[in-house]
């Protein structure tokens, strides 16, 4: 993961060097005879946390990592709207913190394989220059993750899979907006959990996270 994040870094920071090679494309982005499309990568931090239909089983924030690629299609030549899809690793969960003589908090950290389909649309600004809100969902597949307890007795803390409590399969809504600038990209947005990951029939769990992507579009 450490070495990926190296060579994103480095594709962006190399970005404005090769701009001047996708700046005839984006001046004309919109007026094009064919449709576009386009590839991407991303890195970004995730701020997630579980809500619940019983107060007490929310949780606080905790935050982590996400990185992946995207492409992206335009829907019609001539206008700006485009169809974005792709495949990220994305990690969620939350933490509770207990104040009593034994338990000091727990933490849930999941790891996701996710595969968002959003519908965006791109403001020209300025040259280069486009602000692009997005809207549409998202679907994952819980890959990994640890519940950890901790207690006052450190003999009696625990960590176990994340999944002996919650489902793998998550989904749900997926809002934001994105900044272009040539090839650089930033955005931000938030997942709004539908689909309930808890395994109680009673109490329905769902992830909620913020998500802060940049990257770069070629």
């Amino acid at each position: 993961m450490k070495k990926l994040f190296i060579l994103i870094l480095a594709g962006m920071m190399a970005a404005p060097s090769f701009a001047q090679f996708n700046t005839s494309r984006s001046r004309s982005r919109y007026n094009h005879n064919d449709t576009e499309s386009y590839y991407g990568v991303r890195l970004g931090l995730t701020i997630s946390s579980m809500s619940s239909d019983m107060a007490t089983l929310d949780t606080d924030s905790r935050t982590g990592w996400s990185f992946g690629a995207v492409y992206g299609l335009q829907l019609a030549n001539s206008t700006p709207v485009w169809l974005e899809t792709g495949v990220s690793y994305s990690e969620k969960g939350g933490e509770s913190k207990i104040y009593d003589q034994t338990f000091e908090k727990i933490t849930y950290r999941m790891s996701y394989l996710e595969v968002p389909i959003v519908i965006k649309y791109g403001f020209d600004i300025v040259d280069d220059l486009y602000i692009d809100p997005f809207l549409g969902g998202y679907l994952a597949l819980g890959v990994g993750g640890k519940t950890k307890t901790y207690t006052r007795n450190v003999d009696d803390r625990t960590s176990e899979s994340s999944y002996d409590y919650v489902n793998r399969f998550d989904a749900g809504l997926r809002v934001g907006c994105g900044l272009e600038y040539q090839m650089l990209y930033a955005e931000v947005g938030f997942n709004f959990g539908i689909a309930n990951i808890g395994k109680s029939d009673f109490d329905a769990v769902r992830n909620r996270n913020l998500f802060i992507n940049v990257g770069v579009n070629f």
